[in-house]
């Protein structure tokens, strides 16, 4: 569906949708509007304490976190989900799709993008339903099986296929960049989502992915609008040179490559309005999570 097409038939959708399209007219970086105060998250499965789920959620509460995300289609009953989020005040903003990458949307086989679609619109309405506006999805997978330009037309033709699960439930899909050897420059970042041309559709933009190629800040000014969500991790490039290509991750926030510096500020003149930063690193008990939130302030601030 065209962009304007939808904004025609936006009153007729189900849940609540965005006031406005992602990509304004202009993207001047000047005379925007002040960003709003960032939020952060972090993912489920770094809660490493052993206690009930009411109580993790309580605990990340107090260390001074906004939100969780949750992996989906979610293996936590929706109910006792919601209940603990009324219960701590705690805000679900995002799941992330646990089925993309083993089954990608650009795979050759018809059966297996079934799969896969379906299971995006299970998260679309599982993300509904606790509350939150965005599923983070992988949009493709490139390998010696799967050719570039074969991925990039799989994958448009099956995210297509998505809208109209999107339309219904309000809820975004946020494409992000993986190591997948697919969407590997800022400018065909904005070309893919530029060619779905639909609002509901933008970038889950994850900062640490991104220094093995390239720069945060450069994304950010290119992508613009159209990024809904951030993630955040570390990333030494040194590390991955000396110990190994994965290595570059282990390394705490701020103590990287990352100039979380010139971040902020292209964040700040983009005008960023996706209110969210998770963060997606090493995880740990209640004085690991403390430091990690700790980290995040720190770089909010910045």
């Amino acid at each position: 569906m065209l962009r304007r097409d939808f904004i025609a038939s936006a009153s007729l959708l189900a849940g609540g949708l965005v006031s406005a399209p992602l990509i304004g007219k202009s993207e001047s970086l000047s005379s925007k509007s002040e960003m709003p105060k960032l939020k952060k998250g972090l993912g489920f499965g770094m809660i490493q304490e052993e206690i009930p789920l009411l109580d993790k959620l309580k605990l990340v509460k107090d260390l001074g976190f906004d939100g969780v995300e949750f992996n989906s289609p979610v293996d936590v009953d929706l109910k006792e989900l919601v209940a603990a989020k009324e219960k701590t005040g705690l805000l679900f903003p995002s799941t992330v799709n646990k089925d993309h990458w083993a089954k990608p949307l650009s795979d050759p086989d018809p059966s297996v993008r079934e799969f896969i679609i379906n299971s995006i619109t299970k998260s679309l309405e599982e993300t509904k339903e606790l509350g939150g506006d965005t599923v983070l999805v992988v949009p493709g997978v490139v390998n010696d099986k799967v050719s570039y330009e074969t991925a990039y037309n799989t994958a448009l033709e099956s995210i297509r296929k998505l809208i109209p699960a999107v339309e219904r439930t309000g809820v975004k899909i946020g494409l992000e960049n993986v190591w997948n050897n697919f969407i590997i420059s800022p400018l065909e970042a904005k070309q893919l989502v530029d060619t779905i041309n639909h609002p509901l559709i933008g970038f889950y933009f994850d900062i640490g992915n991104i220094l093995r190629y390239g720069w945060p800040e450069h994304w950010i000014e290119t992508l613009n609008k159209r990024i809904v969500k951030l993630h955040i991790k570390e990333f030494s490039r040194k590390k991955m040179n000396d110990e190994g290509l994965w290595k570059g991750f282990e390394v705490e926030l701020t103590e990287g490559d990352i100039d979380w510096k010139a971040v902020m500020d292209s964040l700040r003149k983009t005008d960023y309005q996706g209110e969210w930063m998770v963060a997606e690193v090493r995880g740990g008990d209640r004085k690991r999570l403390a430091q990690i939130s700790e980290q995040m302030d720190r770089i909010i601030a910045m």
